[in-house]
């Protein structure tokens, strides 16, 4: 078994993931706070699904949800082994699972290439198993796309993004691009993750412009907190589970 820094840094395989459990272990209420529809489906026919990780999943469903088009947001785990695991499991770093937003869309209103320019616009997709002081592989960058249409705007804004980095004398990018069918199955995260910057206005967040137009310097990072940091001081004091965080 790993522990420590290096189970965080270091995906785990078959023989040493947790293993998990058969069901969902909480609740969820289902239906999202800002645009009042179900984060579960069903949703209008035509909807269309892409999965992107960028980090803490608090801030970048902010993100999409404010994007015109989103019919729906939704916070969980993706990419790993563990099926159906917690937050705390996945903090470990031993499920494999990447902190995931599922953004649902109508591709009549909006497209992939506009849902990703704000993906690459708004984190730091250089940083391997980190954004910020989130460090681990569940805060890595990745893209797990649902259509043909989705891959080739994944690899073609990739494309596009990386030549604006080098440009500006910035890193390779490291985001994992892959079919949402190899990624495995999305698992939504505990209800008091679904929407949590509604919910908590104030709350913890390292999202936002980095400075770079898909198609410049990325946004600073290293004095913000991490989202574990801001759940620990919350727990620690009068908050519960589902009124975490009062952060930066």
């Amino acid at each position: 078994m790993i522990f420590g820094s290096r189970a965080k840094t270091t995906l785990p395989t078959a023989e040493n993931a947790l293993a998990g459990r058969s069901t969902r272990p909480f609740h969820l209420d289902g239906t999202h706070t800002v645009l009042r529809t179900p984060i579960e489906g069903p949703w209008p026919d035509g909807t269309e699904v892409l999965y992107v990780a960028m980090g803490c999943f608090w801030g970048a469903e902010r993100i999409f949800w404010r994007q015109p088009g989103v019919v729906t947001t939704a916070a969980g785990y993706m990419g790993g082994l563990t099926p159906n695991p917690t937050y705390e499991e996945t903090c470990t770093g031993l499920t494999g699972h990447a902190e995931t937003v599922l953004v649902a869309y109508d591709p009549a209103q909006t497209s992939p290439e506009l849902l990703l320019k704000e993906f690459w616009e708004n984190h730091d997709p250089t940083q391997g198993n980190r954004q910020g002081n989130d460090i681990g592989t569940a805060y890595r960058s990745a893209i797990y796309w649902t259509t043909a249409d989705q891959q080739r705007a994944a690899e073609a804004t990739r494309d596009a993004f990386q030549k604006v980095l080098s440009d500006n004398g910035f890193g390779t990018i490291t985001t994992e691009l892959r079919s949402a069918q190899d990624a495995g199955t999305f698992y939504y995260a505990e209800d008091y993750h679904q929407q949590y910057l509604d919910k908590n206005p104030g709350g913890y967040c390292n999202h936002g412009p980095n400075g770079m137009t898909c198609p410049v310097g990325l946004v600073k990072q290293d004095q913000l907190p991490s989202q574990e940091s801001v759940l620990r001081v919350n727990d620690s004091g009068s908050g519960s589970a589902g009124s975490y965080g009062t952060g930066s």
